[in-house]
């Protein structure tokens, strides 16, 4: 398999009324359809990121936009998007969106479809995080049965980062739960054609 070289990610700041965003802008892809393509879904998870934050006319309003790349090898992208605001209330609240790419082609890929067609991912990423759960001791809003078949999820260092977030498996003060897993724990049910795939390989 032809791998790409990781491409270039630059941080693009765009301000407006009580708000500051900086957005992964993705250059050096050889398919100018895909870099167009991942560009500009970064931009649509930005826009609805804020757009989810609600209304900024609390005087005391603020937004701030960031950015943590995940992934840049093997030809698969894999970032994440964050936006925080304070918007009246005890605290503000940071909502988070992590996107997963295909560099030659501009694909964005669910959960589902880093496995074969029809094998248990779910089941066995809840049982996993299951274990870690009662392993790492953290306190859940409720007993936890399994994550959705969409779970949010990012791809970094040979592993698949599945994530909850805030208030949806723990109370606030613990942030974001993330669940790390070795992709060679789901060896046999990852999609040949999938982003983990090129990370089971050995460089």
């Amino acid at each position: 398999m032809a791998f790409q070289f990781p491409v270039h990610v630059q941080a693009s700041r765009i301000t407006f009324t009580k708000a500051e965003l900086w957005i992964p802008v993705v250059s050096g892809v050889q398919n100018a359809a895909a870099r167009n393509a991942i560009n500009a879904d970064i931009r649509q998870q930005v826009r609805e990121l804020a757009a989810d934050q609600g209304s900024l006319d609390d005087p005391r309003a603020e937004m701030q936009g960031y950015f943590e790349l995940k992934t840049n090898e093997k030809s698969i992208l894999s970032l994440s998007l964050f936006n925080y605001a304070y918007t009246g209330g005890a605290h503000g609240l940071t909502l988070q969106k992590s996107l997963t790419f295909q560099i030659a082609t501009g694909k964005r890929y669910s959960l589902a479809e880093l496995f074969k067609p029809g094998s248990p991912y779910v089941k066995r990423l809840s049982d996993l995080i299951k274990a870690q759960i009662k392993e790492r001791q953290i306190a859940t809003l409720g007993e936890f049965e399994s994550i959705a078949p969409n779970q949010s999820f990012y791809v970094a260092d040979r592993a698949l980062v599945v994530y909850f977030d805030l208030y949806e498996l723990a109370p606030y003060a613990f942030g974001f739960p993330y669940f790390p897993i070795s992709v060679f724990e789901l060896a046999d049910i990852v999609s040949p054609s999938g982003p983990l795939a090129p990370m089971i390989v050995n460089d």
